[in-house]
């Protein structure tokens, strides 16, 4: 890799350190010698040759691959190189002591091993961002010169079937209507006829509307008749992490033959787009759709908002004693709903609720199902009951009725009856979103 010559003296019995000629200060650090490449020094005596007396160069010291040292037995252990030094690329070599004989010319060679740089990338087709439901095509591409057996694709650590949504074009999965689901992890493995087996990995991000819990407690549950409600759309990455500077969002919603939309405009810098509706009554349950226009494309989710009502099957006032029913109904049901009755207070009694069936109340404070049955309406019965629906992902929403008394009955009179009156809340919530 390099040559010259430099003269060194020393005096017999002292030390010498013969320099390196070979100067590397180019050399990546994975390309130094050691461990990985091959040193050797020779030493050519310095006489005068004559056909009897002529000498060949011969090995001083050897460092193979391995870091095994091989030494001329005569000058065993008199020479060295340094492992710290021959990492940065110095290949001087140290003789102590020196002894006459030592003199000559000493040549040093350094082997590096040789390194074939190849390339495998991914490439995806339309190019960032992909929008779900848009069709997308990966591509595996190397430059290994031998033939191609075997082509695989994982997702997730999953080897991906070509079979379903993916199909196979020469090797590449072809996605027709990529989901949320499809994001993440994706790592292409290419097997050729030299046994040599190469990999990449792909991070696929899609940009599309997360799927919102069809409940969220906090933010749907308890609201009075005629308060406000906000529906969800909310973006799976933030547009500007694309370059994407404009979004806007539409609402719409079919009101039997009326269709009433409204514009939401937002920046890159927010990926939330719900539609917030001041009050809330029986006509606004159905379904609405949200579209958000991301640069030329639009990505849109339907969302239904459903209602929770009570009916009681005694219209007006409730006398005491009367057989009460209440039923809790929700308003475009999918079929998996659980309905929850819970007396949150009474004006009678600070007893903790206990499980209840839907025979014998018992004085005690839950029921399950939607109709809540009251069979002699009494004192202890009156207060806040609460109907909870639940589905799938947890409770999706609740009404509360207050039952108040607006008269007492002295014991043994039976001049006035015990009215009671029930108050409706009427509770909006989503319980479905689909793209």
């Amino acid at each position: 890799m390099g040559s010259g010559k430099r003269k060194v003296w020393a005096r017999a019995g002292s030390s010498a350190v013969l320099p390196s000629p070979i100067l590397l200060p180019h050399i990546p650090s994975f390309l130094l010698p050691h461990p990985s490449s091959r040193q050797c020094l020779q030493h050519e005596p310095l006489t005068c040759p004559t056909r009897s007396t002529h000498q060949e160069p011969h090995v001083v010291l050897e460092v193979e691959d391995s870091g095994l040292r091989k030494t001329a037995l005569p000058m065993r252990p008199r020479v060295s190189v340094q492992d710290s030094a021959l990492r940065n690329g110095n290949f001087s070599l140290r003789i102590s002591p020196v002894r006459s004989e030592d003199a000559g010319l000493y040549e040093a060679q350094v082997v590096f091993p040789l390194c074939h740089l190849l390339f495998l990338t991914v490439t995806l087709s339309p190019p960032s961002p992909v929008v779900e439901n848009e069709p997308l095509l990966l591509q595996c591409n190397s430059s290994h010169h031998a033939s191609l057996v075997e082509t695989c694709w994982f997702h997730n650590g999953r080897l991906v079937p070509t079979s379903g949504t993916f199909c196979s074009s020469h090797g590449a999965p072809f996605i027709l209507r990529p989901a949320m689901s499809d994001a993440g992890s994706w790592r292409c493995q290419l097997r050729y006829s030299d046994n040599e087996i190469i990999s990449a990995m792909y991070d696929l991000q899609i940009l599309g509307e997360l799927t919102a819990t069809p409940c969220c407690p906090l933010s749907v549950a308890g609201f009075d008749a005629g308060s406000a409600a906000d529906l969800p759309c909310t973006l799976s990455y933030l547009p500007s992490a694309f370059g994407i500077d404009v979004v806007t969002a539409h609402w719409s919603h079919l009101a039997g033959a009326h269709l009433q939309d409204w514009g939401i405009s937002h920046n890159s810098s927010s990926r939330n787009f719900p539609l917030h509706l001041p009050v809330v009554g029986p006509g606004d349950a159905g379904q609405y759709r949200c579209a958000v226009s991301v640069g030329s494309r639009t990505i849109s989710r339907d969302v239904t908002l459903a209602v929770v009502t009570v009916t009681p099957n005694i219209q007006g006032p409730v006398s005491e004693g009367s057989h009460l029913l209440l039923i809790c109904s929700l308003t475009h049901p999918q079929g998996h709903e659980r309905f929850q009755w819970k007396q949150l207070d009474s004006a009678s009694t600070n007893s903790k609720p206990a499980v209840a069936t839907s025979h014998n109340l018992g004085g005690h404070r839950f029921h399950m199902g939607p109709t809540l049955e009251i069979p002699h309406v009494s004192q202890k019965d009156s207060g806040t009951w609460e109907c909870s629906v639940y589905g799938p992902e947890g409770r999706l929403g609740a009404v509360e009725y207050g039952l108040h008394i607006t008269g007492t009955v002295p014991h043994g009179s039976v001049t006035k009856s015990l009215l009671l009156t029930l108050f409706n809340s009427l509770v909006p919530f989503p319980v479905s979103a689909s793209p």
